[in-house]
């Protein structure tokens, strides 16, 4: 069916596209959701005018949102697993030993590390947002430190784990795709990822020069530390968490089995009902400190269903936009006329970074760049090793930084800062890419192909 589709109507397709999506999102500040509703109208309605089925375009829509039904749940069983966590104590635990530990002077940088430690053990971005990531922005914030600022260097460390994690789901999948070992995979990319995370690491000690918790800030705190009531079993949750992780169950069961056991304890001092009404609406403190509110109503299967009608959508766009053949249409001609190293490379980032905004799908836009130019590599005489960090630099990390993309639209809602606000901050997402461009510029780092 992607014949009835010649370039120039795909090529016209994906600009208008990008133009009612700028303008929709930055331009008029609109949530995602009604203008990729039109941008999936205006593609269908074209595609019919040249031949393609409606029964066509179903498919390949359905085809999008299909791909997608992991992380959805993902966000349903993280919303009831943030709503667990604040009400049986771990998150107001984390909270109150972060206050107790930290200092505005070394929070940043400890933060970074943190969230990269976690990530690397649990291979999870997504659960380490919700979980020390969740713990870390009510700290940063009450401190005084700008929530953008917070959120980007929190969610820094989480992409930096969840990039070089044996146990992760995209780097595996990355691997995979550039058919490499996962470790002779993990070891490449130290290459661009060494140095992304040094650079972020000394921006957050630069930046944590000379800051101060402000007065009203330590007013704030002093008030909020006896209400927190930290808990010594908050430990059994975060241990059982690693655990999974490191047996290497995959993610739902992973989060099944610790929202079932956080549920148990939740149940010895409550009832059914009070557990139900819990994970579908959120957690709600009974305190009446404003700042303990702000800090802990959260949580709750319902809290993440707007996040996941945007994302189904997305991936709906991105179903039509590679079911129909648009995105190969679009980029055939220019594969056809790269022919050295740099330029290969250089268009791999470019086509992965444009994947995560046109399709808003981390995977599609690691599979679909990996696909194009596994071939080129080839021709160049570059390593299969050199196609999967370059996937990585692009693909994997920069959905993170897309407004309608899976992994931003989770940022966003579980950090409740909205991506165009943090995305400036998100220094390890923005350095990766850049890394691999100087990779591919002086040669250093960039494995050749074995003769």
């Amino acid at each position: 069916m992607d014949n009835k589709l010649n370039t120039g109507t795909s090529v016209a397709l994906v600009v208008a596209t990008v133009i009612i999506l700028a303008i929709g999102v930055i331009g008029f500040g609109l949530a995602p959701i009604a203008p990729i509703l039109l941008v999936i109208g205006m593609i269908m309605v074209v595609a019919r005018f040249r031949g393609i089925s409606w029964k066509d375009s179903q498919t390949a829509l359905i085809k999008g949102v299909e791909s997608g039904l992991t992380p959805l749940f993902l966000f349903l069983l993280i919303g009831a697993l943030i709503a667990l966590w604040l009400a049986i104590g771990v998150i107001p635990t984390m909270i109150w030993v972060g206050f107790k530990v930290l200092t505005p002077a070394f929070f940043l940088p400890t933060a970074f590390i943190t969230t990269s430690i976690i990530g690397t053990f649990i291979g999870s971005a997504f659960t380490t947002l919700s979980t020390v990531g969740v713990a870390l922005m009510g700290v940063g914030t009450l401190m005084g430190i700008n929530p953008a600022l917070v959120a980007g260097i929190v969610l820094s460390g989480a992409i930096f784990g969840d990039k070089n994690s044996p146990l992760s789901d995209s780097t595996n999948l990355a691997s995979a795709i550039s058919e490499t070992d996962l470790f002779a995979h993990i070891k490449n990319l130290m290459w661009t990822t060494v140095p992304a995370w040094s650079l972020t690491f000394i921006v957050t000690i630069v930046m944590s020069l000379g800051h101060q918790t402000n007065a009203d800030a330590t007013r704030k705190i002093t008030a909020l530390l006896p209400l927190l009531q930290p808990t010594w079993w908050a430990i059994v949750p975060l241990v059982l968490l690693v655990a999974t992780a490191w047996f290497k169950l995959p993610a739902i069961p992973a989060l099944m089995i610790n929202v079932l056991v956080s549920s148990v304890m939740f149940l010895t001092q409550h009832n059914l009902k009070a557990w139900a009404d819990l994970l579908v609406n959120g957690f709600h403190t009974t305190s009446t400190n404003a700042t303990l509110m702000s800090l802990l109503n959260r949580g709750g299967m319902s809290a993440m269903m707007e996040t996941i009608m945007m994302i189904m959508l997305a991936l709906a766009l991105g179903g039509l936009l590679s079911g129909l053949g648009i995105l190969n249409r679009v980029m055939a001609p220019i594969v056809g006329h790269l022919q050295t190293q740099r330029s290969i490379i250089l268009a791999t980032l470019l086509t992965g970074i444009g994947a995560n905004f046109l399709v808003g799908e981390q995977y599609l836009a690691t599979i679909l760049p990996g696909q194009l130019f596994k071939e080129s590599f080839k021709k160049v005489k570059l390593s299969a090793l050199a196609l999967g960090r370059t996937i990585e630099d692009s693909g994997t990390v920069m959905n993170y930084l897309v407004p309608w993309g899976v992994a931003g639209g989770f940022a966003a809602q579980t950090l409740g800062v909205p991506v165009i606000e943090f995305a400036p901050f998100t220094l390890f997402a923005l350095l990766s890419p850049v890394m691999s461009v100087l990779s591919a510029m002086t040669g250093v780092g960039l494995k050749q192909k074995e003769q």
